[in-house]
């Protein structure tokens, strides 16, 4: 995998990748700053953050900062994860500059003004109540404060509405000030534009930013008790949550686990839940499993929404398919097929640049490089079906499996 990578004496970096033959460029700045960093106190400020960086800056307004880049055909986007903040644009190449501008812009001199925060904060509540009315939606968060109870992962990314109705101008400036720290921001650009043509636009003003360092350590997680929860809410279907942690970004692991959660209840329609729960009963309309990897932990989990009278029926089917993944010995070609689907989905997901460029921005701040798709091919290649089976029984561990349900009231 081609990419040009620099970094400047403040420690950000820019890394870029040539596509020549796209009209489009995509770029964005990614920070090391997620959900997980805020006190219980801050919780959804990142969030919060993310919606405010759009609402005026030293040099603009709101309107010219939506404006800007969306009269001329672009997107201007932005996400919170549990560790990531994103700020990021696509549109065509000959407008580059202006992305670039605005996206330094909004990341570094927001302003937070007062009434706009106002504004949003109504926003950032009707949004969590629009989770709150998708069961699918809000039970990988309840199940997320399940699983990791007691700690900043379990945490809503959204907050809470005592929290998000308490944030003023200076809760958003003393949580970048103790958060922000230049060597772990990374621009990032992939789209028809050189590499000489981004470090003119972009090198400059981004080598102006001080060099700051943020004293601030991530508090490991490292008390999981597997736990079980029933909740009655407004609903017709039963929903269902089964997982556990996993391992982590750092794992050597985490290739073949990915391809375990592929096989289980990947997105194809030939996963062994979807065969299983679907294709054969049809008991549900949709099943997943996710592998979701962190910097110090990860996470595995199954989620399915059910008629109340098959539920039982629907849970005992997947922990049955977890039990063969983890006692019988995947054959020799089951398995190629198997390596074969998560090696041309990773492949398809490469064709997608807006996404590629996100991957290069989080890849440097996680690991300091950008692993290869030929190297993360070969060690699913190498993958046995011995390995399958101690990664099966170490990830879907029975005996350390929780469980959350919603049931109808």
């Amino acid at each position: 995998m081609q990419y040009n990578l620099k970094e400047l004496p403040n420690g950000i970096r820019i890394v870029h990748q040539e596509i020549p033959h796209t009209r489009l460029v995509h770029c964005g700045f990614v920070l090391n700053i997620g959900s997980r960093d805020e006190s219980k106190e801050q919780e959804g400020l990142a969030h919060f953050w993310e919606h405010m960086a759009f609402k005026g800056t030293k040099k603009r307004k709101a309107f010219h900062i939506i404006n800007r880049l969306e009269s001329l055909g672009g997107e201007l986007n932005a996400y919170t994860t549990k560790e990531k903040v994103c700020f990021y644009a696509s549109l065509l190449k000959d407008h580059f500059g202006k992305a670039a501008e605005l996206l330094y812009d909004i990341t570094f001199h927001s302003t937070f003004p007062k009434k706009q925060i106002e504004k949003e904060r109504q926003v950032i509540l009707e949004e969590m109540s629009m989770y709150r009315d998708s069961p699918e939606d809000s039970i990988q968060d309840d199940f997320d404060e399940l699983v990791f109870e007691g700690h900043a992962l379990g945490r809503n990314i959204l907050g809470n509405e005592e929290t998000v109705k308490s944030f003023g101008q200076e809760d958003f400036f003393d949580f970048i000030s103790t958060r922000f720290d230049t060597t772990q921001i990374v621009f990032s650009v992939v789209g028809n534009v050189s590499f000489k043509k981004v470090l003119q636009q972009v090198e400059g003003v981004l080598a102006e930013i001080p060099a700051k360092r943020s004293l601030y350590v991530r508090s490991k997680f490292a008390s999981y008790q597997p736990k079980t929860k029933t909740l009655e809410k407004d609903i017709t279907q039963a929903h269902c949550a089964i997982g556990k942690p996993a391992y982590s970004m750092y794992d050597p692991r985490r290739f073949q686990l990915y391809l375990l959660n592929n096989i289980l209840g990947g997105p194809s329609m030939n996963s062994r839940l979807n065969l299983a729960l679907r294709e054969k009963h049809g008991y549900v309309y949709s099943v997943e499993s996710n592998y979701q990897a962190y910097s110090d932990t990860g996470f595995i989990g199954v989620f399915f929404g059910t008629e109340p009278g098959t539920a039982g029926k629907a849970k005992k089917l997947v922990l049955h398919e977890m039990e063969k993944l983890r006692t019988r010995k995947m054959g020799s070609l089951q398995l190629h097929m198997a390596k074969e689907q998560a090696i041309g989905q990773m492949a398809m997901a490469e064709e997608n640049y807006a996404a590629l460029m996100l991957v290069f921005g989080k890849n440097l701040l996680d690991k300091g490089r950008i692993d290869s798709l030929d190297t993360i091919f070969g060690i699913i290649r190498e993958t046995t079906a011995e390995d399958i089976l101690t990664i099966a029984n170490e990830a879907l561990d029975p005996n350390q499996l929780s469980y959350l349900n919603y049931i109808p009231a």
